[in-house]
């Protein structure tokens, strides 16, 4: 009776073939890979070279070599350097291991229980080595062919996706994973953003000088990674700045606040900012609550603050009622009739409704401040000391400052 490995090594030539045609129609980017005839022997040779080694070492029970684990790099490495993407890279492991299995379950036999535990004691350690040295390769290739800014594109896209990938492309451009991140979604005005030049050499410069993550997301929006401290376990959603109480801002707030201010400053013009901590591995979440975050988040011509799920709770949920939208911009509209009303109650809240405080961060009279809050009351009927004037103010106000964003679906 024939064994489970002779079966699958007769199967060899076919099951390779067909994976080729298979990966043709999966992986949108295969035909990089497959431009001339010679390209096409090398990749069939690879594929089938894979499976008659995969079969002889789980029969023997021996691990992947060294010199194993160089041809994968190589592949690997050779694949990147033709123009093949990290994405499709991924996509050619899943499928290689996706028909592998399948191989496997259409060549067993009632009696083939040993032989068939032996083949998966091996191929999930092996495989992930194998897949670790391919990608690694991959890695290497993308650094020869691609831009420094590109390599870290692709690292904080991973990250931000919860790729496993990340710990490759960090390697790759000289980066140390961390356990946790605070993500910092960095909102600009739609008009002027900096062209595609200007922000490749606005990351460049951030890359090079703070050595974190980052990437434009789109030509209005960049977003930053910067590292948590070890041990560090404050609230995500608690405010990060200089606005919390003196000691209690951790370092990695005041880093990431530092790298806005820089954004800020390549782009000369305001933005508005969200953040949320996250761990690796679970980051896909802390970018889409810190991306919601800074949707609502006022505008600053000079970050003075990160905001967080806790400084605008209230404008997240206003930003899906049109009433409450409608009613709200009303109000902002007749504060933007006053002297300066809107600025004034930003400050003015900023400082606790400390008026002594607000008076020097406006650098006016506290008899100034009082006339314009008292305008601000005649305007909108609302006491801007009230508890009421607090929670309707303080969000018109930053509504106003956010530009308007849209509903939050």
């Amino acid at each position: 009776m024939e064994s489970l490995f002779t079966r699958l090594t007769k199967r060899v030539d076919t099951n390779a073939r067909h994976a080729m045609d298979v990966y043709r129609q999966e992986v949108r980017e295969y035909g990089v890979l497959e431009r001339d005839a010679r390209s096409r022997a090398a990749a069939l040779e690879y594929t089938v070279w894979l499976r008659r080694r995969t079969i002889e070492l789980a029969e023997r029970e021996q691990p992947l070599g060294p010199d194993d684990l160089a041809l994968m790099a190589s592949v690997g490495r050779q694949r990147a350097e033709k123009g093949l993407s990290l994405r499709s890279h991924q996509q050619l492991v899943v499928s290689h291991t996706s028909l592998m299995l399948r191989e496997i379950q259409e060549a067993t036999e009632p009696g083939d229980g040993d032989d068939l535990m032996r083949l998966m004691r091996w191929f999930g350690p092996q495989g992930t080595r194998g897949g670790d040295a391919y990608t690694s390769g991959h890695v290497e290739g993308q650094g020869r062919r691609a831009s420094l800014v590109s390599r870290v594109r692709a690292l904080t896209e991973a990250l931000l996706a919860d790729d496993p990938a990340a710990s490759h492309l960090a390697h790759g451009v000289g980066m140390r994973l961390h356990p946790g991140y605070l993500v910092a979604v960095v909102r600009l005005p739609a008009h002027p953003c900096p062209p595609a030049a200007r922000r490749e050499k606005i990351t460049e410069a951030l890359v090079r000088r703070r050595g974190v993550p980052i990437m434009w997301r789109d030509p209005g929006e960049v977003v930053a990674l910067t590292p948590a401290d070890p041990g560090w376990s404050a609230d995500p959603d608690q405010p990060v700045g200089p606005d919390r109480s003196a000691g209690t801002a951790p370092a990695v707030g005041d880093r990431a606040l530092s790298l806005v201010c820089d954004v800020a400053e390549a782009v000369g013009g305001p933005c508005a900012v969200g953040v949320c901590a996250g761990s690796v591995g679970a980051l896909a979440e802390a970018f889409a609550r810190a991306r919601g975050v800074s949707r609502v988040a006022p505008m600053q011509d000079g970050p003075r603050r990160l905001h967080t799920l806790a400084d605008v709770f209230l404008e997240l949920g206003v930003a899906r009622l049109p009433e409450a939208r409608s009613w709200l911009r009303d109000i902002g509209r007749k504060l933007a009739d006053g002297p300066d009303l809107i600025a004034t109650l930003e400050t003015y809240y900023r400082s606790d409704m400390n008026r002594a405080r607000a008076a020097v961060a406006l650098n006016v009279h506290p008899r100034t401040l009082d006339y314009r809050l008292q305008r601000a009351r005649e305007l909108t009927g609302i006491h801007p000391g009230s508890t009421h004037g607090v929670r309707v103010l303080s969000v018109a106000v930053n509504r106003a400052l956010s530009g308007g964003p849209p509903a939050v679906g």
